[in-house]
């Protein structure tokens, strides 16, 4: 069992997503999210997002989809979007192991996405 609460309170950096659990080839991440992440597309997979606190703004070319908390959206593989965040904001993702949180180009945003200090095993 994975309290999220308890995961959450084990690192306090943003935009850098930890996996608290692992479903088929999936990684079930949460993040602290605040102000600007940066504009990225995955061009191999879609992304869930579903937001457990705050306020989260993703960016899309053809406008904004605003989410607050138990809102949930995809943005679908091939999509270029910028995640914006209140303070205090924090989300859950499924994505396949692997996904850097800035898709498919190099960015000084990458993060390579650790456990968040829960047994995965």
């Amino acid at each position: 069992m994975i309290n999220l609460d308890d995961a959450f309170s084990r690192f306090d950096d943003v935009w850098a997503p930890r996996i608290v659990a692992r479903l088929n080839d999936y990684d079930v991440r949460i993040a602290r999210c605040e102000g600007d992440h940066t504009w990225h597309v995955h061009d191999e997979t879609d992304e869930f997002f579903l937001v457990l606190e705050g306020r989260f703004t993703i960016n899309l070319r053809s406008g904004p989809v605003v989410l607050g908390p138990g809102d949930v959206h995809v943005v679908p593989r091939g999509v270029e979007h910028f995640p914006q965040a209140e303070p205090g904001t924090r989300i859950l993702m499924f994505e396949p192991a692997g996904t850097l949180n800035t898709g498919s180009g190099p960015s000084d945003a990458a993060h390579i996405t650790t456990t968040a200090g829960v047994d995965l095993t």
